[in-house]
């Protein structure tokens, strides 16, 4: 069995929980871009303690996912996992042995837990966004790239749940106070998702097994979850309330396959 729960998802930071269940429990934090008394209270408020996390990744070297990964590891022992890209980006830091080094389509066992990381486009060094399965369910999660490739959509397949960016409505964004270079940063090819190519994502890879989804990694300046929910749910042909919208400061409650 798997579960999952967004810790917070925005540009002020991300951080998401994978727990699979078996003979063993274990649990990953897919990034880590919170601080650390931050993070300590959305674990405790999530039922776990900081020693409960067994294994972190991280998938690029923007702030608002590394955070506290390094001071975090360190403290508690927990092994980090980065692109040799993503490593570099952040000038090589001293990880005291906890570093462990990803690569596109190459799965890694953390207990009962299979992670296979799969390259995306985004301006960053050398992004990874990843699956996780156990054995009998598989989780997505996809946030923050430009475009959706073939070799995305391609690792994608037949997910059971989904954690998919949905950043920004394209109307508000061109609206908005951004700077124009800032603009076409997050609408370019390299930048963030919008609702529509979040949309023709989720409708791309749907199924009858695929249980839930997850909208991440929203603009609070440049979206609004109503826009996301109407989008997605006529994307997948569901109810709006089905779609769940995962917020800056509280994140999404557990989902459960």
């Amino acid at each position: 069995m798997i579960r999952f729960k967004s810790l917070g998802s925005g540009s002020t930071g991300n951080a998401t929980l994978v727990e699979a269940r078996g003979d063993t429990t274990v649990r990953l934090l897919i990034d880590c871009g919170l601080g650390l008394r931050q993070l300590s209270s959305r674990l405790g408020d999530a039922g776990l303690g900081d020693e409960d996390i067994d294994a972190i990744f991280i998938t690029h070297e923007h702030s608002d996912h590394i955070g506290c990964a390094r001071q975090f590891s360190r403290r508690h022992r927990v092994p980090v996992w980065m692109s040799r890209g993503t490593f570099t980006a952040l000038d090589t830091p001293d990880f005291a042995g906890m570093l462990r080094i990803a690569q596109d389509g190459v799965s890694v066992d953390i207990g009962g837990l299979q992670v296979t990381p799969f390259t995306v486009p985004h301006d960053s060094r050398e992004p990874l966004q990843l699956t996780c399965t156990d054995g009998a369910v598989k989780l997505g999660v996809l946030t923050d790239l430009g475009h959706a490739t073939p070799h995305v959509l391609a690792h994608l397949h037949r997910c059971d749940a989904l954690f998919l960016e949905s950043n920004h409505d394209s109307d508000l964004l061109a609206a908005s106070s951004y700077p124009a270079f800032l603009k076409r940063r997050i609408s370019g090819q390299y930048g963030h998702l919008s609702n529509d190519a979040a949309a023709q994502i989720a409708r791309a890879v749907d199924h009858p097994g695929l249980k839930h989804v997850v909208a991440a990694h929203l603009s609070q300046q440049n979206n609004h979850p109503d826009l996301v929910q109407e989008l997605l749910s006529q994307a997948l042909n569901c109810r709006r309330d089905d779609i769940v919208v995962a917020c800056a400061g509280m994140g999404s409650p557990w989902l459960t396959l």
